[in-house]
């Protein structure tokens, strides 16, 4: 046991003296690992908001029905009850005058004085529709040629621009994922190559003494894997503190965004970048390593 715990240190020490030998540099490529992490864990957490919030307003997709004013409440009642058996539809309610001025109040938040300009109510009342999103096409054909309705409004084009920036954050995450990729393993393998080549002298004399390859490349995996990991726990301090201001941004203007919980997103975050630094740390030593066999 004893024998473990002093190898154990002994690697330690030998992986800071390699970072130790060229601090100036190390520091820099520490920083700049840590950089490249914090864009990616910022599109990652775009990519992660973006899908959560796209497929919230999918799950409770809505249309307007606006009637024709006059109507009775006979009449009324009667269109609700010909929209609710129409195929895909999942729920009808109506909003009266007053609770679509309430509802502009809260949309506006401060802003909401400018309302106070009309002199009477300038918001008429609506059928407000739940409906299931692939029937969308079909239902606004069929409400539309409905008796006393005067106008069907829906959300499909604002839903498609939502999709696609989803879709794009998508690609743009997965040409992230593999930039940082390639860019920290050869930031890492260089590094390690570097720390070989000062210890060439060294690493000489444990061969001729008989010390196992692991025993000697040991201190340059846990230098890699400790960068790289020092620069993910970087990366996601910094992401925290600005995902913290984003979300205190948009929940006070724009409280009718359904935001993904905070820390379920952060959550995701620590685990795959925390992950991904693992990896690419080991497999930046392990190039690093073998591309340096027979040149020290």
């Amino acid at each position: 046991m004893k024998t473990y715990i002093y190898n154990f240190r002994y690697f330690i020490k030998e992986s800071i003296d390699i970072f130790r030998l060229n601090l100036i540099s190390n520091i820099f490529s520490l920083l700049s690992t840590g950089l490249i992490f914090f864009v990616l864990t910022l599109i990652i957490a775009g990519w992660n908001i973006s899908s959560s919030v796209t497929e919230a307003i999918k799950g409770e997709s809505e249309i307007s029905v606006y009637f024709q004013e006059g109507l009775t409440d006979g009449q009324i009642k009667e269109m609700t009850k010909s929209i609710t058996n129409v195929q895909g539809v999942k729920s009808v309610n109506l909003i009266n005058e007053e609770e679509a001025y309430e509802r502009m109040e809260r949309v506006l938040g401060d802003d909401a004085q400018v309302l106070s300009f009309f002199e009477d109510n300038p918001f008429d009342a609506f059928l407000e529709v739940g409906i299931e999103l692939s029937e969308i096409d079909i239902i606004v054909g069929r409400l539309s040629q409905m008796e006393n309705v005067d106008l069907v409004r829906d959300n499909k084009e604002v839903l498609n621009r939502l999709s696609h920036m989803s879709d794009v954050l998508n690609l743009i995450s997965y040409l992230a994922l593999t930039a940082v990729g390639i860019t920290t393993l050869v930031i890492m393998s260089h590094i390690i190559r570097q720390g070989i080549y000062h210890h060439r002298e060294q690493i000489n004399t444990l061969e001729l003494l008989g010390a196992p390859k692991y025993f000697i490349a040991l201190p340059f995996y846990i230098e890699g894997i400790g960068m790289t990991l020092t620069g993910g726990l970087l990366s996601l301090i910094l992401s925290h503190f600005v995902l913290s201001e984003i979300y205190t941004q948009v929940s006070g203007p724009l409280p009718f965004i359904p935001m993904p919980d905070q820390g379920s997103v952060m959550q995701n975050l620590i685990l795959m970048i925390i992950s991904l630094s693992l990896i690419l740390g080991f497999l930046g030593s392990a190039f690093g390593v073998s591309s340096s066999k027979g040149k020290n």
